[in-house]
């Protein structure tokens, strides 16, 4: 299970576990989802494809172009619940959508290990430096929410693929 815990920036996504309203002072507004990280990745794959697929026509230039927030608030708004209210993720002046769900980002929904008595279940694999942990009094989980690394297009063309799920191959276990 997953709740969205909306921050004051964005939206991040978490498995459900029990964190007794304790936010520590950052964070504002929940609101529960029934999802998983599987099945969101699963799922955001699967529109990145669709649009990707309908865009055949478009150069890699293009197509990483079309990604620009501003385009896809426009032309993709069901592809980002933020969308609607032309929220970014990240602040970021330049920001791309294409490496939405960052391919140095680890999940595990059953947990990667015990941590401070917490079950460890997301991390940054290269160890942002403006990455952070959300503790809660059972989980952990990866806070990228002051990282830029996937959303600039030197990185997206460096990684580059038209097939999403070949990119983040190593994000889940």
């Amino acid at each position: 299970m997953v709740y969205d815990i909306i921050l004051q920036k964005c939206r991040v996504r978490f498995p459900t576990h029990q964190n007794k309203g304790k936010k520590n002072g950052k964070y504002k507004n929940i609101q529960r989802v029934q999802m998983n990280y599987k099945s969101w990745f699963k799922s955001h794959g699967k529109k990145h494809k669709e649009i990707v697929d309908r865009l055949s026509h478009l150069n890699d230039n293009e197509l990483i172009d079309y990604f620009e927030f501003d385009n896809m608030v426009k032309k993709e708004p069901n592809f980002c619940p933020l969308y609607k209210d032309n929220k970014k993720c990240h602040d970021i002046k330049e920001l791309n959508c294409y490496l939405c769900a960052c391919p140095n980002f680890r999940f595990d929904d059953d947990g990667f290990r015990k941590e401070e008595n917490r079950t460890l279940f997301s991390y940054c694999n290269i160890d942002s430096k403006d990455g952070s942990q959300y503790k809660l009094d059972d989980a952990i989980h990866q806070n990228c929410v002051e990282c830029a690394i996937p959303h600039s297009k030197s990185y997206i063309k460096k990684l580059f693929s038209r097939d999403w799920f070949k990119i983040m191959g190593a994000v889940y276990s």
